[in-house]
């Protein structure tokens, strides 16, 4: 089974990108599985023995993920962590990725300390969504740093930014045009697999089933109620120095076996 009898423990840590928003568990409010769940329901498939946390937060910046996840990632005595961790500091105006790249260096040393194996996460390419096109160039200088990173600390390296052509795709993104939907999800926990050597059913390549285009008034239309739905409340939230995950715990905070091949442990800490 590939590598997944090596992975005896499983932490992943970061944002919302990492807790799985915009994936719901059906029939549960405001909880969500997501690619790193996903992953671990890959990995256990191959070690039923698997141990998984997933500490991420929605909104957290990567100070917060390095002060906060990664002692306690550390203290679990991984085998493997995910780490993905700066998007919501290069989205925000002045947002410094040559200063990010220093802390996020720091926060690797001490994770690949542990031993454990640390898969890393370039940003994907903002072009070919109608809201990130600003933002390119701070993305791309990040990535880079990240990628030297991974070489010099020796981590796996998942380049979101190479998979655009397939999540170029609208339907592999939530309608706030910033968290992947769930076939997103899905794709991307079998490209981690993949990268891992962990053995999963699916090809994330797959071609999308065709569909007709939007005409130039729905496309209007879909960007007023984006702006007005998710924008707007964004910019309410940064004025006032809010966040979306100011009072929320992590979702799955110990190191714990799934509750069953194929399905993450239902039982997750209260939230807010």
């Amino acid at each position: 089974m590939g590598d997944a009898k090596s992975i005896g423990t499983f932490v992943a840590i970061g944002d919302s990108f990492t807790e799985g928003l915009s994936d719901p568990v059906p029939g549960e409010r405001d909880v969500f599985r997501g690619w790193a769940d996903r992953l671990a329901e890959h990995i256990a498939a191959g070690n039923p023995e698997l141990r998984y946390a997933n500490l991420a937060v929605r909104g957290k910046l990567l100070r917060q993920i390095a002060e906060d996840q990664v002692p306690r990632a550390v203290a679990l005595n991984p085998d493997l962590v995910t780490f993905c961790a700066g998007g919501n500091d290069i989205i925000r105006p002045g947002g410094d990725p040559d200063a990010l790249a220093v802390e996020f260096d720091d926060a690797v040393r001490k994770l690949r300390g542990t031993g454990a194996r640390v898969v890393l996460f370039t940003g994907f390419d903002p072009q070919g969504l109608r809201s990130g096109r600003r933002i390119r160039g701070k993305a791309a200088t990040y990535n880079m740093h990240l990628r030297a990173i991974a070489d010099r600390r020796g981590c796996d390296v998942v380049d979101l930014w190479a998979l655009m052509p397939v999540f170029n795709d609208p339907r592999a993104w939530f309608e706030d045009r910033l968290h992947l939907s769930s076939e997103g999800h899905r794709r991307l926990a079998l490209r981690v697999a993949e990268v891992l050597g962990v053995p999963a059913e699916g090809d994330w390549r797959e071609p999308w089933p065709p569909v007709d285009a939007s005409d130039w008034l729905t496309q209007r239309r879909e960007d007023v109620y984006w702006a007005r739905t998710y924008l707007l409340p964004w910019i309410g939230r940064r004025a006032t120095g809010r966040s979306s995950g100011d009072g929320r715990s992590a979702k799955r905070p110990e190191a714990l076996p799934l509750s069953g091949r194929g399905s993450c442990d239902r039982e997750r800490a209260h939230l807010g």
